[in-house]
């Protein structure tokens, strides 16, 4: 865009001279005429000039809206996933299993303590002497849901995976993959919605260079994404100013 903005502002100073050399060495008779037509030239290129600005203004608005509510999406799905693990202890590309382990799924609320306890094998080797050695010992105090303690009474899970109002044509949806890493079996997810998609509406000059966007105070890449297939990450593509409500 600053490439465009530079050539219409040469333009815009080229009409200009072009007006003072008219009203310096042109004929009288003509210099109304042309006058009007240069300034006319003038207006309208000062006009694109400005709508190329602003035009990318309402652009970075627009984005930063539509990509906080999307990320408050991915976060509701990345909570799902690390307690489907913490649970299951893998990750799921199912959105139907997932949402159905949120439903029925518990998480068990245990206590760990340290205690001291004869060791007998010890006690025999040193002719009845008592010997004693430290345990940790795991107490399980009882049940949550997973559901009370991810949403309350908020039903939002259920449509976790659909692109909110407004964002992205009929029937798109946030991809979901799951899996482990093939060297060490490590569990990974990700769940990532492409620009094209969120963007889908705007500028396409404007969403092609978003896509190559790698600064870290934007989302870098052409997706918005949580998690990773490539990795064990579980953190968002995209810069802090974005995750607050």
């Amino acid at each position: 865009m600053l490439t465009v903005i530079l050539i219409v502002v040469g333009l815009i100073f080229l009409t200009i001279g072009i007006v003072w050399l008219i009203d310096k060495f042109v004929p009288k008779s003509f210099k109304p005429v042309l006058n009007i037509l240069l300034w006319g030239i003038i207006l309208v290129l000062g006009y694109f000039t400005f709508m190329s600005v602003y035009g990318e203004i309402k652009f970075n608005k627009l984005k930063d809206e539509r990509y906080r509510k999307v990320i408050v999406k991915l976060k509701d799905i990345r909570d799902a996933e690390l307690a489907h693990k913490s649970v299951k202890g893998q990750f799921t590309s199912d959105y139907n299993k997932l949402v159905n382990f949120i439903e029925t799924a518990k998480f068990t609320i245990t206590q760990r303590r340290d205690t001291t306890v004869i060791d007998e094998e010890l006690t025999k080797r040193f002719g009845g002497v008592e010997m004693t050695k430290s345990m940790v010992l795991i107490d399980t105090l009882g049940y949550v849901s997973v559901k009370d303690s991810l949403f309350g009474a908020d039903t939002r899970y259920k449509t976790m995976m659909e692109l909110p109002e407004g964002i992205g044509k009929p029937g798109d949806k946030i991809n979901l993959d799951a899996g482990v890493l093939p060297e060490s079996n490590i569990p990974i997810f990700a769940a990532w919605v492409d620009k094209d998609v969120i963007l889908y509406d705007q500028n396409a000059n404007l969403v092609g260079k978003e896509k190559e966007v790698m600064s870290v105070d934007g989302v870098r890449g052409p997706k918005l994404q949580v998690g990773s297939m490539e990795e064990a990450d579980t953190k968002g593509n995209w810069p802090k100013n974005l995750s607050k409500e």
